[in-house]
């Protein structure tokens, strides 16, 4: 049988094009297209006609534009450079949209006559778009600064993110105790997500929200004709966090008669809608949270000792703001990230008067309050540095601390800010106290970590470059400490 001639074998080409998956186009020397395959046409979104005989500009590659402008004695460097090898670039759809793809290309001769240049185009979007996640994970796992989305570096969240991360291998009741806006929530999370539950649900009910009888019938469900407005049978959240996390928000708020009943479903597993009296089993590991002090409340008989050592078997505090102010600018930075991604006006940081301000408030509302000054910041600033003009009411006013930490210079910001404003300040000295006293201190820590200044930093409470700065601000030298 003998084989296809030149010419049938041209005859063939587009049909031999079309079975390819990636995009294909040829060039002519005067840099208009000459054909195209199909699988360029649903990449880009356009039909054959609309690129036929149209400049390859048509297609808005991004290093297409680089070449032509670097082009030699040709209008596009690559026929000078005669071939571009994995080239990854950008491309714009006909409906606008960007596709990332790979780039392979070379020129076609006849001799010395160039004839023509073809490219294939490879779709990598997908591709890049799991690089990006991956090397978002990445610097998640890497930073020893955040936890499952909560952010600190201070001692005291250090340690209770080693108590989550625990508490989260453990089936235990966990009771999450702090403030009002110190992450609580976040916290529960964390535990689902890094516990032997996380394939099944997390359900959450803040307890402070509902009457006695509608918190009932959200916890356990109801029958239909249960009461007006039953109308047909409805599952309760136990019921729904089976093998699952169940989140108990402000628990401290569950009205004594409930009490008893959540006590039994911890106990026992089993719970009747209400209006039913068929029994339900639930599976649920329950994590409660309060910003209530609980123990007094058991003592004025507001709340069921029983059940308050049921569901405190594993307590974390999480601290307030004030006690981890080393954190300040590390959330104001973190926050401020994340606001600059879904504002159309963006900010590089805080003044040192603002910063300052910052780090002296004693923010009553923790961390929820940070976050919403700086959203208060961002609609108010009319320039990339935020300044205490920009600020809430009840952080601009500045108070003893933040006058006195002022007088002491540069040193008291932190180095988040010092980057974000493009100063050149020295690190936040949060832990405060006579200069003998802190001295003696650094010397101790220092001896006791080996002259590991991480490991100084860990036991201090305070980040490495602060012992950094300390050791220069009392003339420390480390082959003293350790000979000493």
């Amino acid at each position: 049988m003998r084989g296809m001639s030149e010419h049938e074998l041209n005859k063939f080409v587009g049909k031999i094009l079309n079975t390819m998956n990636d995009g294909f186009f040829l060039v002519s020397p005067d840099g208009r297209i000459a054909m195209v395959n199909d699988a360029l046409c649903r990449l880009l979104g356009y039909e054959r006609d609309d690129l036929l005989g149209k400049p390859c500009t048509v297609l808005k590659c991004d290093v297409c534009a680089k070449s032509r402008a670097e082009g030699g004695e040709h209008w596009c460097r690559l026929f000078d450079a005669t071939e571009e090898t994995r080239k990854q670039c950008c491309l714009v759809r006909k409906d606008g949209g960007l596709v990332k793809v790979l780039k392979n290309a070379s020129v076609l001769r006849d001799g010395e006559r160039i004839v023509g240049g073809v490219e294939t185009i490879t779709d990598v979007t997908e591709l890049c778009k799991r690089e990006e996640t991956i090397q978002d994970l990445k610097r998640i796992l890497d930073a020893d600064d955040t936890f499952m989305g909560m952010v600190g570096r201070s001692a005291a969240m250090q340690r209770t993110f080693t108590l989550l991360d625990k508490a989260a291998q453990s089936d235990a009741p966990v009771l999450l105790l702090g403030e009002s806006g110190t992450g609580k929530e976040l916290a529960a999370r964390a535990i689902h997500e890094l516990g032997p539950r996380k394939e099944g649900p997390f359900i959450q009910l803040n307890c402070a929200a509902l009457n006695e009888s509608l918190l009932e019938s959200e916890l356990f469900g109801h029958a239909k004709g249960a009461f007006t407005g039953a109308y047909r049978h409805r599952q309760g959240r136990f019921e729904a966090a089976d093998n699952g996390d169940f989140f108990l928000d402000e628990v401290g708020d569950v009205p004594l008669p409930t009490q008893v009943k959540l006590l039994r479903v911890l106990e026992t597993k089993s719970f009747e809608r209400v209006g039913d009296h068929k029994p339900i089993t639930a599976d649920a590991r329950i994590i409660s949270a309060t910003n209530r002090n609980l123990e007094d409340m058991v003592r004025r008989g507001e709340f069921r000792e029983d059940l308050y050592f049921r569901i405190a078997v594993i307590p974390i505090r999480l601290p307030p703001l004030r006690e981890r102010r080393e954190d300040i600018p590390l959330l104001t930075e973190a926050f401020i990230r994340k606001l600059n991604d879904k504002s159309s006006q963006k900010v590089a940081g805080l003044s040192p008067e603002a910063m300052q301000l910052f780090v002296s408030h004693d923010w009553p509302g923790n961390v929820r309050e940070l976050k919403s000054a700086l959203e208060y910041a961002f609609v108010v600033a009319d320039h990339e540095i935020i300044r205490p003009e920009h600020l809430p009411p009840a952080v601009s006013r500045e108070n003893v601390c933040a006058t006195r930490a002022v007088e002491r210079g540069p040193d008291t910001l932190g180095p988040q800010h010092a980057a974000a404003s493009g100063g050149r300040h020295e690190p936040l000295e949060v832990v405060q106290g006579e200069e003998p006293a802190e001295k003696a201190a650094l010397v101790e820590a220092l001896r006791k970590a080996g002259g590991n200044k991480s490991e100084t930093a860990r036991i201090l409470g305070i980040n490495r470059v602060t012992v950094m700065n300390r050791m220069r601000k009392y003339g420390v030298e480390m082959k003293k400490v350790l000979s000493s």
